[in-house]
């Protein structure tokens, strides 16, 4: 079987160009860009992040672009509003961030990273239009499938956006020219993009290119991958931390975990199969779910990353709580009700009983000492057995931080500040 057959066994291609790229008789320098809309990727770029690194394992080369140029622009492909246009000074300062993110992913010494601003900025829009726009014809570029759906809603399609396809498609040329490129990978929203560089390719250098796309994911419902209700699931841990990272997967439907088993990881078929068998044998185990989100966690955050947010989904369910910091707890525990104090009021201690009851997590000093000696009270998840405790600095879980529980899902926190 051939790589091209394997992955498309797996599900990871949508369309291929004809003829088909032979995967394993060549070595390919292949392309994918990105755009810098932000100052991170987020999960919807993983699939195309695991397919670079799938082919870079099978020995081509990859170059990563981001859009410098192009991310002035915006691309129409799979958006119903044209983007809100970022000066240059975001958009630099994007670039610079993501090409980290991207260096950390696929494999070092490998990988080409490149900013197409860098052989774009150089054009003047006169040589640009004589040059590269007339290999381009408007029936052509009218009946892109990004375009048409743009063409034929309320919000229209802007000039700008509607040349972004001509910008891409330069892109491919380039990298053709100068780093002997001839696969370009992408999203299915990309097939118009890159079918467009495919024929620039042939009309000024007539040679033949390739193209890749694969299917784009869907969350839950069908919805938009990676959005939740506080939004975006970002690969930067300032934006979202390796806890709510992990726990994004680790919360997949039992539907979807095979598919983003398949799609995120590198997880072999014989094992994805396994995992399938315990989603329906012993779905309450989260087996599948356990390994995607330790898995793609490792390669985005590291591995002790994933494991201190493994241990952090275990604190929810009475594990000892040690080794996590502020942050990891605020996480954790951000749905449950809080209560600040003086970081003063350590010096002298504050008493158990007396918290429990301000806190609301007891009723009365008398119901907290009868919840004390049932074994019914908890602080960091290590139960109470003394009901003159005082809290002092030596209780805090982490910098500020106290976790008090009652019984076995009642959580309160409790933070102590300046």
């Amino acid at each position: 079987m051939t790589l091209l057959q394997k992955l498309q066994d797996r599900g990871l291609i949508h369309s291929v160009t004809e003829p088909h790229p032979d995967l394993d008789k060549e070595s390919f320098t292949f392309y994918a860009g990105f755009d810098p809309t932000a100052d991170s990727l987020h999960v919807g770029h993983l699939f195309v992040l695991m397919m670079m690194l799938r082919l870079a394992e099978a020995g081509h080369t990859p170059i990563a672009v981001v859009g410098g140029a192009t991310g002035m622009i915006g691309d129409p492909s799979g958006k119903s509003q044209e983007r809100v246009l970022m000066d240059a000074t975001s958009i630099a300062r994007n670039v610079e961030a993501i090409r980290e993110q991207i260096e950390k992913f696929l494999p070092a010494g490998k990988t080409v990273m490149l900013n197409n601003l860098d052989w774009t900025k150089p054009w003047n829009v006169i040589d640009f239009l004589r040059d590269i726009g007339k290999n381009f014809r408007l029936s052509e570029m009218l009946a892109k499938e990004s375009v048409q759906k743009r063409l034929n809603s309320d919000e229209g399609i802007s000039f700008t956006e509607f040349t972004y396809q001509i910008l891409q498609s330069y892109d491919f040329l380039h990298l053709c020219e100068h780093h002997n490129c001839i696969l370009q990978i992408g999203g299915s929203d990309q097939w118009g993009n890159i079918t467009a560089g495919k024929d620039l390719i042939r009309k000024r250098l007539g040679r033949s290119a390739h193209g890749i796309t694969f299917p784009l994911v869907q969350g839950p419902g069908g919805g938009k991958f990676g959005k939740t209700e506080q939004g975006a699931v970002w690969l930067s841990s300032e934006r979202t931390s390796p806890y709510e990272f992990y726990q994004f997967f680790l919360k997949t439907e039992d539907a979807q975990a095979p598919t983003y088993l398949r799609y995120f990881t590198l997880i072999s078929d014989e094992e994805i199969s396994r995992l399938e068998t315990c989603i329906v044998e012993a779905p309450e185990k989260r087996e599948a779910q356990k390994a995607l989100a330790f898995d793609i966690t490792s390669r985005v955050h590291g591995q002790e990353e994933a494991q201190k947010a493994v241990k952090a989904s275990e604190v929810l369910f009475g594990q000892s709580i040690e080794g996590l910091s502020d942050r990891d707890l605020l996480g954790i525990f951000q749905d449950v009700p809080s209560k600040t104090y003086s970081r003063s009021q350590l010096n002298d201690g504050l008493n158990l009983l007396d918290v429990l009851v301000e806190t609301g997590l007891i009723s009365s000093r008398k119901q907290a000492r009868q919840r004390i000696s049932q074994g019914g009270i908890y602080l960091n998840n290590e139960r109470v057995s003394d009901e003159n405790l005082v809290l002092k600095a030596e209780h805090l879980a982490s910098e500020t931080t106290m976790i008090l529980r009652a019984g076995k899902r009642q959580y309160f926190l409790i933070r102590f500040e300046s």
